[in-house]
């Protein structure tokens, strides 16, 4: 697991997660995005490289969301890898997060 978090300009962070967000990430990754969070007006998180989701994963997705909007930071999840978007899918997720999700002719059939 990974997050390489990269300055766009003053007060606007994009943050790709390389890996799993699972529950032995996620405390890791929590700590990174409150960071992220205290230092910035817009948060991107890249998801392209996420390999795995599992619950945790999720909550903390959510958490972030939630976090988010109570300091009115805009944040935006963009290039969901197939994992991510099976997840969102699975439980109806991906008009909470109100980003579009694309989805790629080259995703293997699970």
């Amino acid at each position: 697991m990974s997050i390489e978090v990269k300055q766009l300009k003053k007060a606007v962070a994009n943050l790709v997660v390389a890996g799993e967000m699972t529950i032995y990430t996620a405390l890791e990754q929590k700590t990174v995005f409150s960071k992220c969070l205290d230092h910035n007006k817009e948060l991107q998180i890249d998801l392209s490289a996420v390999s795995e989701i599992d619950s945790a994963g999720l909550q903390l997705l959510l958490l972030l969301k939630r976090e988010a909007n109570q300091r009115h930071i805009k944040l935006s999840l963009i290039n969901h890898s197939q994992a991510v978007v099976e997840v969102f899918e699975l439980l109806n997720l991906g008009n909470h997060f109100g980003d579009p999700i694309v989805l790629s002719a080259n995703w293997k059939s699970t």
